[in-house]
């Protein structure tokens, strides 16, 4: 069996060990931790990574780009 668990470190407790051991039992299982890359899961999809380039393209012409003071946020 395998299962994928995606959490960010600092929301590890307690509840996840006593899940992992009931979902397991007595089996040994094995536990491999990596840090997830979130900008290749987006450039992943072909339409998000077009959208993407063409963004930091914007950026690097200044063109399109959005203004705003951030007084206006509140």
């Amino acid at each position: 069996m395998q299962k994928v668990y995606k959490v960010k470190a600092n929301d590890l407790d307690d509840r996840f060990l006593t899940e992992l051991k009931a979902i397991f039992r007595d089996r040994e299982i094995e536990i491999v931790v990596s840090e997830v890359d979130e900008t290749s899961y987006l450039l992943q999809s072909p339409a998000n990574r077009e959208k993407l380039i063409k963004a930091v393209d914007n950026i690097k012409k200044r063109d399109n780009l959005v203004e705003f003071n951030s007084d206006d946020l509140t």
